[in-house]
């Protein structure tokens, strides 16, 4: 096998949903001031008899039912998420004796808003090298667990969800190679600290980060993989915010693409918000098996990671 592909993807959010006019009665905000800045009208909250490994774990499940897989096919976990609660066992190895998979290399992901993509990144690897026959890479998070309630400049931000995706060999390539790095001097731009650890950020600097910095960046992907942005499909970056996203989106030039919105109506639920918005337009129907899509990660540590894939 020369690489590896996805074989099916899989979402899952929570049922609880907080709408804009139930935060204006919690904190001094108003549905016009949440959508005019950050364009979300609604997010899934999970409950607190809801763990992430749990979210996590319905995504997977719904991945490998669409592969046609059963647990037992699994060699590889990897969930990325930056809201585990607990040092060990791992989110990896929780999803793991939630599903049932026998014996597989279980490891967490800590890259916050760009994890889904690094870890599927690591993923590839691992399928390329021999390591791992098939993979699960799940991106995972409670952001509501880390929320400051208190702060309407970021509370109105954050949801809860999981997506996820099965990774396997290929004898043509589905997966692209990764271009990703970071900007460590500007890592505490977004963070999540403090005991207990609360969300918080310096939201006009990782705007004008985000929309001036990264579009070269996300082009240069899409030629690592061989493609001009007008041959996307589809692009799928990191569900921040909508005055984000769509600036974002225009600067690469993917003129042809589908553009994921979702962040309109999950918010921003960092790890999982990748895969939980592809995970949706490949449900939706808006993108056909073998599309190019651009998935486009970014965030804390001030992290990126980006690799054109095919679309199951």
């Amino acid at each position: 096998m020369n690489g590896s592909r996805i074989a099916a993807v899989g979402h899952y959010q929570p049922a609880g949903i907080l709408t804009n006019q139930d935060l204006a009665g919690m904190v001094d905000t108003s549905d016009e001031w949440i959508t005019s800045r950050v364009g979300i009208r609604t997010r899934h909250i999970a409950g607190p008899d809801e763990p992430v490994d749990e979210l996590a774990a319905h995504a997977a499940a719904k991945a490998l039912a669409s592969a046609g897989l059963s647990a037992c096919d699994i060699d590889l976990i990897l969930v990325a998420t930056s809201t585990a609660i607990d040092r060990s066992p791992n989110m990896a190895a929780r999803v793991a004796a939630r599903l049932g998979v026998p014996s597989p290399a279980a490891m967490d992901v800590n890259v916050v808003c760009a994890g889904f993509t690094h870890a599927l990144a690591a993923a590839d690897h691992a399928v390329r090298a021999g390591a791992s026959t098939r993979a699960l890479v799940v991106g995972a998070d409670k952001m509501s667990d880390v929320a400051d309630w208190n702060d309407r400049t970021t509370c109105v931000l954050v949801g809860d969800g999981a997506g996820a995706a099965v990774v396997e060999a290929a004898e043509e390539p589905g997966i692209g190679p990764v271009l990703w790095g970071s900007v460590p001097e500007m890592g505490r731009a977004v963070r999540i600290e403090g005991s207990p650890p609360r969300f918080a950020q310096e939201g006009q600097s990782v705007y004008r980060w985000a929309t001036t910095q990264l579009p070269p960046v996300a082009r240069a992907a899409c030629e690592r993989a061989g493609f001009s942005p007008a041959d996307l499909a589809a692009v799928v970056t990191h569900q921040a915010n909508l005055r984000i996203i769509e600036p974002l989106a225009e600067k690469i030039g993917a003129v042809n693409a589908v553009v994921a919105r979702d962040v309109t109506e999950s918010g921003n639920t960092s790890a999982a918000s990748i895969p939980l918005a592809f995970s949706k337009l490949v449900e939706q129907g808006a993108i056909s098996t073998g599309d190019p899509v651009l998935l486009f990660g970014f965030g804390g540590n001030l992290s990126y990671a980006g690799q054109v894939v095919r679309c199951p």
